[in-house]
């Protein structure tokens, strides 16, 4: 059975290493870093903070538009049907004050 100790270990990472480095290994590690990082730069990417934020913001959003759909249809009852998306009074006419110039 082998008997290794600690310090025969740690030599043994340590001209490991060593050896990395001194390889080409290294410069291709660094070429391919290089790569992808350029790669990575070109594609417009947004973080994933900045994404996590947009999102946020996008359901702030979503229910404030929600909650001021919800009031539009209240008040469109309670004045009688009048529609404010399509411009018309119950009876289908266009109210004068949005009627097109002629």
């Amino acid at each position: 059975m082998l008997n290794f100790n600690s310090q025969t270990l740690d030599d043994l990472a340590a001209r490991i290493g060593k050896a990395i480095e001194a390889s080409p290994a290294k410069d291709i590690e660094k070429t391919v870093k290089s790569l992808l990082q350029s790669g990575l730069m070109r594609l417009d990417l947004v973080s994933r903070q900045e994404f996590d934020t947009q999102a946020q913001v996008l359901l702030r959003t979503r229910e404030m538009v929600e909650r001021l759909e919800a009031r539009i249809a209240e008040m469109e009852r309670r004045a009688g049907g009048t529609t404010a998306t399509s411009g018309t009074t119950p009876d289908g006419s266009v109210p004068p004050s949005i009627a097109p110039a002629e």
